[in-house]
């Protein structure tokens, strides 16, 4: 699997959004929802350290976005930039809304060895691979040339 200019620097865009979530107490994931051309619509981080509300993933919140400010044709030729591959709740929150493509540096099979390695229990909810819930979406990663630096930054926040 072959990755576009465009890709790589959404996807740098990710890690980069990943490391400021770590600067402010957040686990490291970032997103970047992108329009049919390319342009970068909007974007987040993982908003969830309160602790009190565990769903403020950045996929979620750009699923949401997406619903209030596109066309349905413009969500379903959009393109989900994301430093891991979206969780279930992320991935259904993507298909509810109809978005398209989804392109990610690491997978999520890949997030659970790395947090078994660090010592990190399970999450509340089975790490399922996107096309498990969303089967019609197209899914791109994980991507080599990225991959350990979003795996740094996970054992640089679980160090913490």
């Amino acid at each position: 699997m072959s990755f576009s200019e465009i890709d790589l620097t959404h996807l740098r865009r990710c890690l980069e959004l990943a490391a400021e979530a770590i600067d402010a107490g957040d686990e490291p994931f970032g997103s970047v929802l992108a329009a049919a051309d390319g342009t970068a619509l909007a974007e987040d981080r993982n908003r969830d350290n309160t602790g009190r509300d565990q769903t403020l993933h950045p996929e979620f919140q750009l699923a949401r976005w997406a619903a209030a400010h596109l066309t349905d044709e413009e969500r379903a030729l959009a393109t989900v930039y994301t430093s891991g591959e979206h969780c279930p709740m992320c991935s259904a929150a993507h298909a509810w809304v109809g978005l398209g493509r989804i392109v990610y540096v690491a997978s999520s099979a890949q997030l659970v060895g790395w947090l078994a390695e660090l010592g990190v229990g399970p999450a509340p909810v089975s790490a399922l691979p996107i096309q498990k819930v969303a089967p019609g979406i197209r899914v791109e990663g994980p991507v080599p040339e990225l991959t350990e630096e979003i795996h740094a930054l996970h054992r640089r926040y679980h160090s913490l």
